[in-house]
């Protein structure tokens, strides 16, 4: 179970509160390399410790060069990282909770949300369905070929896709069919829909996930892993995201 800090929120503790829920990441813990600046001359040398920083910090260690550290959250799956996954760590275990079968989800032909939806909702059993921006490529390459290789795509027209609410509805009601049922990630937080819900008539029930993964549930992902590094005096976290994509 996760470690976390014990710090007060309202009749409930901050570790309580975080230890109770269900997460999708086995842990929010990840490498850490530390940066040592030669200062002989503008380079830098890298080792990778897992270890936190001591107190006091970032100057010195044997050789008195000054260091900072990078926790590395693009390590924290081969395929789909970073801020996406923090993002969906907390948000995917309730919507299966609530009985999601399928995902609708968005975002740009090279979106690192759209290829982080497809792989985490594959590996928990959810059909992730995604809609990109734009034409398909011709070579598909990055993040637009993850999310072919997990996902089921479709290409929008900029101007449909210039409706993103309308265009998500209207493509889970499709995917719904006429005895499913849709709702909207940011209704069914906080709701109690039953655990693990799933109609006996074998029925779909469709999650719309905005794009970018934008909802209060989103956020605990991200406030789970900076209250469970609250030892760091400082850091600097390296990411992935649409701007920094596969090659």
């Amino acid at each position: 179970m996760r470690p976390t800090p014990a710090l007060a929120a309202g009749r409930r503790t901050v570790a309580s509160f975080l230890s109770s829920t269900e997460w999708m990441l086995p842990s929010p813990a990840t490498r850490v390399h530390t940066i040592s600046v030669l200062p002989s001359r503008p380079e830098f040398t890298f080792s990778n410790l897992t270890p936190p920083l001591r107190n006091g910090g970032g100057n010195g260690g044997e050789t008195g060069n000054p260091r900072f550290q990078i926790v590395r959250d693009d390590l924290l799956h081969p395929l789909a990282n970073g801020n996406k996954a923090r993002k969906l760590d907390a948000l995917l275990p309730v919507l299966r909770h609530c009985g999601a079968t399928d995902i609708v989800t968005c975002g740009g032909c090279q979106s690192a949300h759209a290829a982080a939806v497809a792989v985490h909702c594959a590996e928990w059993g959810i059909r992730p369905h995604i809609l990109l921006r734009g034409e398909q490529l011709d070579v598909p390459t990055g993040y637009n070929l993850i999310s072919l290789m997990f996902g089921n795509v479709t290409y929008a027209s900029r101007s449909l896709y210039a409706q993103r609410d309308e265009m998500l509805y209207e493509h889970a009601i499709k995917v719904a069919g006429s005895s499913g049922t849709v709702m909207w990630a940011d209704e069914v937080i906080g709701k109690d829909l039953g655990v693990d819900t799933i109609d006996g008539n074998g029925s779909r029930r469709v999650m719309i996930v905005k794009e970018g993964a934008g909802s209060v549930q989103a956020l605990l992902g991200k406030k789970g892993f900076f209250l469970a590094s609250f030892h760091f005096s400082f850091m600097i976290t390296h990411d992935v995201s649409t701007a920094n994509k596969i090659k």
